[in-house]
């Protein structure tokens, strides 16, 4: 009697023990759900020339991952992969155009559906431009219009008009580019599905390198520190590299040395921002001496420093040549 009031008492136990590490594991669900990125997939349509192509590489660099003309039949369990499933794909974005033929026909349909069932988590913008803007734009590339092979390409803007008319009507944003830089059309873009706050920032390497092995084919900004102390000729100092605390020192206790880095990090804190703004999203700034080993070592390692708290920007500090 006695043990099979120990057993039961033990089973209970067992069972409750059960019923905790359920609700655990239920929590440990939940919290990877919070973890997951906000899912958002978007539907990039729109004329010819109006800009698409520029607007989902602005949406690439943003982090989402790109279709170009997906087949409209597939747009659902594409949507579905996205904005329901656990995987790394969060974020999405398909171009739907006049390149679909006449299946483009099916489309407002099945994006009612999407609409209806994921709210505001879908979206569809709609890029169009003035006539002659589109026109010019197809002149200057020297390509016809998909659908003025054998007219004239304004008739074939026409046609195309009416032919997305519908989903025209359906779009969540209509963006007239006929007066955007492409920089503009970014921005804008990148706005519209609240990327201003998420945006990829710009990747800043900060390269020293010898000027004896060449100049880094990727610099956007050179600066020549060849003018600074020359820590190769102490004895003491010539085998250590500007990362070395001795050799950093004897670098940047140089009164040139201090003036440099104050106007180079004020010329850099300037243009960055300016960078940013315009687009810009990689930025190589090569600080070059004769062997790449001292001097440009140690000024890299202290601008890097200097603009290290940066907003904005995403910093790398690298040495082609030690």
């Amino acid at each position: 009697m006695t043990a099979r009031r120990g057993r039961k008492r033990a089973g209970g136990r067992e069972g409750a023990g059960r019923k905790r590490a359920g609700r655990k594991g239920t929590g440990r669900e939940r919290a990877g759900r919070e973890r997951l990125a906000p899912a958002s997939f978007v539907v990039l349509t729109g004329l010819s020339g109006a800009g698409k192509s520029h607007a989902l590489r602005a949406l690439e660099d943003l982090g989402y991952f790109c279709v170009d003309n997906l087949p409209i039949a597939l747009i659902p369990t594409f949507a579905d992969l996205v904005l329901t499933g656990r995987r790394e794909v969060r974020r999405a974005a398909v171009v739907v155009d006049i390149r679909e033929g006449r299946s483009l026909q099916q489309f407002p349909a099945v994006y009612r559906k999407l609409k209806k069932r994921f709210g505001a988590e879908i979206r569809l913008v709609f890029l169009e431009a003035a006539d002659a803007a589109i026109v010019r734009r197809f002149s200057e590339t020297r390509r016809p219009h998909p659908l003025g092979t054998d007219r004239p390409g304004s008739e074939g803007v026409d046609e195309e008009r009416r032919q997305l008319h519908a989903l025209r009507r359906l779009a969540d944003q209509v963006v007239d580019t006929s007066v955007l830089t492409v920089h503009e059309l970014r921005r804008l873009v990148l706005e519209s599905v609240g990327g201003a706050q998420v945006a990829s920032p710009l990747v800043v390497n900060i390269t020293s390198f010898g000027f004896r092995r060449g100049v880094p084919v990727d610099a956007d900004l050179l600066f020549d520190v060849r003018f600074l102390p020359n820590p190769h000729f102490v004895a003491s100092l010539r085998k250590w590299t500007g990362r070395h605390a001795k050799v950093s020192r004897y670098v940047l206790r140089a009164p040139a040395s201090v003036e440099f880095l104050r106007h180079a990090s004020a010329l850099l804190k300037f243009l960055l921002p300016e960078y940013i703004e315009e687009g810009k999203t990689y930025l190589t700034v090569a600080i070059g001496c004769t062997g790449g080993r001292h001097r440009s070592v140690a000024i890299a390692e202290a601008l890097g420093k200097k603009l290290q708290r940066m907003k904005g920007i995403q910093l790398h500090v690298r040495h082609r040549d030690t």
